[in-house]
């Protein structure tokens, strides 16, 4: 991916991160705007748009964002009370940097899973 892509920039270095796991092919970091006490993104080092085209393109990669997410979670004392594992996608999901992520957040009561009824 080109120059233009937040996270892949983060991956290479050149913006800094507060990194909290790493894996040959994940990274797991704490977001910049936390909506929990804990909150850390859990990325693919690869590029990829959003978690359907990573399970589509690479299912083993799509698992081995799954398992450092667990073991963050696991770091991160979150085992026991629980936590919720959120991946954001297109536009109507929510998604705000088109490469995939997962939104590990927990360490207090999260809520309802949307703020609002829908229907």
């Amino acid at each position: 991916m080109g120059s233009d892509c937040l996270f892949c920039r983060i991956v290479a270095g050149e913006i800094p991160a507060t990194v909290v796991r790493e894996t040959a092919t994940t990274l797991a970091f704490r977001d910049i705007d936390p909506k929990a006490p804990v909150h850390v993104l859990v990325i693919p080092k690869e590029h990829y748009a959003d978690v359907a085209t990573l399970a589509e393109g690479d299912p083993a990669l799509a698992g081995a964002v799954l398992a450092t997410a667990a073991a963050v979670a696991e770091d991160e004392g979150l085992l026991g009370d629980g936590f919720r594992l959120m991946f954001n996608t297109g536009a109507y999901g929510g998604q705000e940097v088109f490469h995939a992520h997962a939104h590990l957040l927990g360490g207090a009561p999260l809520g309802p899973m949307l703020a609002r009824d829908l229907a």
